[in-house]
């Protein structure tokens, strides 16, 4: 892996897709965007960041029971260096905030995020001085999951829309200069490189909190 200036950590992987695209072309590049996506969300390895009751319900998620394995993504990794994918369970206080702001910052590129609960979606009951009204002030969030807390099925609802959104990804949306600057631009394909708001695909799930 390689760290470059604006904080992005590449994989030997992405490396390598950019000297194709330098040599061939972005378009080029976008026909093995299948085979490259399916390889990506069938094979996430998620950072465990659980800050409160919805990390128990998390940990169901990875037993025996619902088998989050089935979906590829039963790796739980301790080190943001190894992960592609965080799940923000539970309350985030100001005071936490920064912290997982840093740890986002140290996940390789392309890298996720769920906000699993209310209270990383949107504060839950919380309305106070010292938490956080939603993870996404202080990272992009790609899935939200409602639920106080949400059920393990919910999570791998979740995890299914998140795989979706990988598989309409474009490779050319990560665009790594000779100069070691990153341009992420994430966008759809056949969105002719229309960006959602943020830069960052969201998808909200309803009807499924408990």
């Amino acid at each position: 892996m390689a760290e470059h200036e604006e904080g992005f950590v590449l994989t030997t992987v992405d490396s390598i897709m950019n000297s194709i695209r330098r040599t061939v072309g972005a378009n080029t590049v976008d026909l093995a965007a299948p085979v490259v996506n399916w390889a990506r969300k069938s094979a996430l390895w998620p950072m465990t960041f659980g800050l409160a009751c919805c990390a128990i319900e998390m940990i169901a998620t990875g037993g025996g029971r619902f088998d989050i394995d089935r979906f590829g993504a039963g790796v739980f990794r301790p080190s943001p260096r190894q992960s592609d994918l965080i799940i923000i369970a539970g309350t985030v206080t100001l005071k936490m905030g920064p912290v997982v702001r840093r740890v986002y910052d140290q996940m390789p590129e392309p890298k996720w995020a769920i906000a699993m609960g209310a209270c990383a979606s949107t504060g839950g009951p919380f309305d106070s001085y010292s938490t956080m009204q939603g993870v996404d002030r202080c990272i992009p969030v790609d899935v939200y999951i409602p639920g106080c807390p949400p059920r393990p099925e919910a999570l791998l609802y979740g995890l299914m829309r998140l795989q979706d959104i990988i598989m309409r990804e474009a490779p050319s949306a990560y665009i790594f200069e000779s100069d070691g600057s990153v341009h992420r631009k994430r966008y759809f394909e056949g969105e002719d490189g229309a960006g959602l708001a943020g830069d960052v695909a969201t998808t909200a799930l309803t009807g499924i909190a408990d």
